[in-house]
């Protein structure tokens, strides 16, 4: 039986140096700090990359950037998601997790259970079975982010998407 290797990925994140390293519209670098605070374990930047920074586990979100502010609002508070499963492992250990790859006889996945996420990488005859995500949240979903604050990280995903300048006002968002 293959040993699950367990690889921590908070070794990829370094806590920004927010004043020299960004520069862009106020409501743009209000989102930058907030998506990338070191100090808030569910910060964005602990799953997503945008600008070069963060870790690229869940989904790219310039894909959400020319969404409109309600679009992108809708996918931020989302509470299921196509791209996380539900793992159990013939051990009878599960965790809610992220496929990363698939290679040869050996399949990685990100614990999301786990802040920042760990990669994890196990023999593909070790899994007994994935199916759907029912009870993992988007940490976003519970992070209590105000409407200017989330007004605020969309107008960082714009920016850093494709240079947006106008920003998001909370009002766009009801």
């Amino acid at each position: 039986m293959v040993k699950p290797l367990i690889v921590v990925a908070s070794a990829l994140l370094a806590a920004p140096a927010f004043a020299q390293e960004f520069s862009g519209p106020p409501a743009a670098k209000r989102g930058y700090e907030i998506f990338h605070n070191a100090e808030k374990a569910s910060s964005c930047g602990n799953c997503h990359a945008l600008g070069g920074k963060g870790l690229a586990v869940g989904p790219d979100l310039s894909r959400l950037a020319r969404l409109n502010p309600r679009g992108i609002k809708i996918a931020i508070l989302a509470t299921r998601t196509q791209y996380v499963q539900s793992v159990r492992l013939k051990s009878g250990e599960t965790f809610t997790g992220m496929e990363k790859s698939k290679e040869g006889d050996t399949i990685e996945y990100y614990d999301l259970g786990k802040q920042p996420p760990e990669l994890r990488k196990f023999a593909k005859s070790d899994i007994a079975s994935t199916q759907d995500n029912a009870s993992w949240k988007h940490p976003a979903e519970g992070g209590g982010y105000t409407p200017q604050q989330l007004a605020d990280i969309m107008s960082y995903i714009r920016f850093a998407s494709y240079g947006d300048t106008k920003g998001v006002s909370p009002e766009d968002i009801e």
